[in-house]
């Protein structure tokens, strides 16, 4: 089983505004709602992909109960832990005004509550993944990612998690089994600016020295890099239909103590970046249940995040899919 915990979940309102102007009344010309957090769209994409799931995530008030209702309509089993006082996000997010949202603050999360995801959390058996995915609300400890990892360490579950800065440093002494950093966040935990997939090599090379066993950067519309530690990746036989080796490799940079993977990002029409980065965790995390294989699992991540990224809302499989299609058949050439 496959669980995400998303500690600041929303419901996400997507909305279109011809002419936006600041200052003015504007209307909207289309508009949706979808659950959000990144431990939910996670959620979403496995669900996609036919991974079954539990979302665990602390929902309050009326938009909590709406919540929850979105996530169990997409087939995930939802957990919520109920939260006594205040409601959960509203995120308004422009589609058409880049960059344009406006996130809610949430609710306090009281000790009470905590206490009730460590609980929950101790059900999680060995060869299970848990997803830590997201910001934290500033009710609950700083220290948090790490504490759970340290609750469930030596227990044989794979943990990933996507966070940035101390929140992703404080883990890595627990070994996650993949982190996802993109190239702003990994230039800004060493305090360099990363803007080429060969640059981010080194970089994600110190994660996997300070304890991480995969990692991701993921670099929008430059594509993302993988490395792993050779003597510790799991791959297939074949790394791909065909057997080939990617011309990326360790191998062919002459350094065989790691396993080094860089993709441009597939071809397609920007739509829509809101969980672009969290369908390539989803992706990766499939693609690795469903083969046992590192590599394929970095492409079907890739291809998950971009199908997303071409569409208006979080991919389906046939977009991921289709998409993967164009990866593999690059990887072939």
């Amino acid at each position: 089983m496959v669980y995400t915990v998303t500690f600041n979940p929303s419901l996400d309102y997507m909305v279109t505004a011809d002419g936006f102007e600041m200052g003015k009344t504007n209307r909207t010309v289309s508009e949706y709602m979808l659950p959000g957090g990144k431990g939910i769209n996670v959620s979403v994409i496995l669900s996609h992909l036919g991974v079954e799931n539990t979302a665990i995530y602390f929902s309050a008030g009326f938009v909590g109960d709406e919540i929850t209702r979105r996530v169990s309509e997409l087939g995930i089993h939802a957990e919520e832990i109920r939260v006594a006082d205040g409601v959960s996000r509203i995120n308004v997010k422009l589609m058409n005004v880049e960059g344009t949202e406006i996130n809610g603050k949430g609710p306090d999360i009281s000790a009470d509550n905590q206490a009730e995801l460590y609980a929950r959390l101790d059900g999680i058996k060995a060869g299970d993944v848990l997803v830590l995915a997201g910001s934290i609300p500033g009710s609950m400890p700083e220290t948090i990612y790490s504490d759970i990892m340290e609750k469930l360490e030596g227990r044989g579950i794979r943990v990933v998690v996507d966070a940035t800065k101390d929140l992703l440093m404080n883990v890595l002494k627990y070994r996650p089994f993949l982190v996802k950093p993109n190239n702003q966040e990994l230039g800004e935990i060493f305090g360099v600016t990363l803007t080429t997939r060969e640059e981010v090599v080194p970089y994600a090379k110190k994660l996997i020295e300070l304890g991480a066993e995969n990692v991701i950067v993921s670099m929008a519309g430059e594509g993302a890099a993988f490395v792993a530690k050779a003597d510790g990746a799991v791959v297939a036989d074949s790394a791909a239909p065909g057997g080939d080796v990617a011309a990326s490799d360790s191998s062919a940079e002459g350094d065989n103590d790691y396993i080094v993977e860089l993709r441009e990002a597939p071809k397609g029409v920007l739509k829509n970046g809101v969980g672009a980065g969290d369908s390539m965790v989803g992706g990766f995390v499939a693609g690795f249940l469903e083969s046992g294989d590192v590599r394929h699992a970095f492409r079907l991540g890739i291809a998950s995040g971009s199908a997303s990224a071409f569409s208006e809302n979080l991919a389906t499989r046939d977009e991921i899919m289709k998409v993967l299609e164009q990866v593999e058949g690059e990887h072939r050439a």
